[in-house]
């Protein structure tokens, strides 16, 4: 059995939830010994006490700070691209390789069927996403989710099929950058990513990105370039994350809280600024404490979206998507 991971601001909610267990293990085991009022008394214990697990798990996961935020977008158990894939889609069809260098596993994508049985909506897409391991050996074959120069050209090249055949793009981020190593760089990282932004800013059918956990600097902004782009509600999304920002300013890791709070980065703030257009609530406690709901909110969320978008005229989505992106940001023009 894995062994559950704990972060540290959820310590005192986990010691909670353990005294309840042992005090439900002992009312199990209770024998007929046991007088009615003791029984009771246990009962009413157990109550009071589950009264406090929840007022407690309210109170942090309501006033999550962005590191905390940062922390659970990087939770090892936080449902990834695949999972998601699986969740929401039917006939998931892989596809492999950039048909110039080699497979990059830190991307996975294909075409798949997204349907609402509820309305008969169906609707097949191409869904991209970044993939991280669940262990050290997955974690070594995907890269940790840092796609090489081949991943964003595998993406490149899975849009441009999806516009071939006028099916929308769906693609989940979820990266702490691109993978920054001499061979990448070597192979143009750079180039495939600012191909990726020059393409994806003028595909003629619908792309709706969603960062589902981490969005970081390059890596993310690659294949997060779209018509609406969501965001999962504990997930992070910046230029650069805050340990690497705490070591450029004050030349340590130590001071990634401050970082975290400087830079904004949760969906709130994106939102705000206007950065993302919709966010997609968690359950209580992230993701991965119930992937099964967030997969369903998220696919109810991407199907009311997909409804709106398709109804579009395709020169008008190139249109409004340059705009969107173009009026991101604020800068002055002076005359010479």
């Amino acid at each position: 059995m894995a062994t559950k991971v704990v972060l540290d601001f959820e310590k005192p909610l986990f010691e909670l939830e353990a005294k309840l267990g042992e005090m439900r293990q002992c009312l199990r085991s209770s024998t007929r010994e046991q007088s009615l009022s003791e029984t009771e008394m246990l009962n009413h214990d157990i109550e009071t006490l589950e009264l406090k697990v929840d007022a407690l798990r309210r109170s942090i996961y309501k006033n999550l700070t962005r590191w905390q935020k940062v922390q659970l977008a990087r939770h090892a158990a936080r449902p990834y691209a695949l999972d998601y894939i699986h969740l929401m889609t039917t006939g998931f069809l892989e596809l492999s390789g950039d048909r110039h260098f080699s497979d990059d596993k830190a991307i996975v994508g294909g075409f798949a069927r997204i349907e609402e049985s509820a309305t008969g909506f169906s609707q097949p897409v191409m869904i991209i996403g970044h993939q991280k391991g669940r262990d050290t050996k997955s974690n070594l074959y995907r890269n940790f989710g840092m796609a090489q120069p081949e991943g964003y050209r595998k993406a490149l090249r899975l849009m441009k099929l999806a516009e071939k055949f006028r099916k929308p793009v769906i693609t989940l981020i979820d990266t702490p950058g691109a993978f920054p190593g001499i061979e990448a760089e070597e192979r143009g990282t750079a180039e495939a990513i600012a191909r990726n932004l020059f393409e994806m800013a003028k595909l003629t059918v619908p792309v709706i990105c969603v960062i589902i956990g981490e969005g970081a600097s390059g890596g993310a902004i690659g294949i997060g370039v779209g018509d609406r782009i969501l965001m999962a509600e504990n997930s992070w999304y910046s230029v650069i994350s805050p340990e690497s920002c705490s070591s450029i300013l004050w030349r340590s890791w130590n001071f990634k809280e401050q970082a975290a709070e400087a830079l904004q980065l949760t969906a709130v703030d994106l939102l705000a600024q206007g950065i993302i257009d919709r966010i997609v609530p968690e359950p209580l406690g992230g993701a991965h404490t119930d992937p099964d709901a967030m997969a369903a909110t998220l696919k109810g969320i991407l199907i009311e979206e997909l409804k709106t978008i398709l109804s579009k005229d395709p020169a008008n989505l190139v249109h409004d998507r340059i705009e969107k992106f173009s009026a991101m940001g604020a800068w002055n023009e002076e005359e010479e």
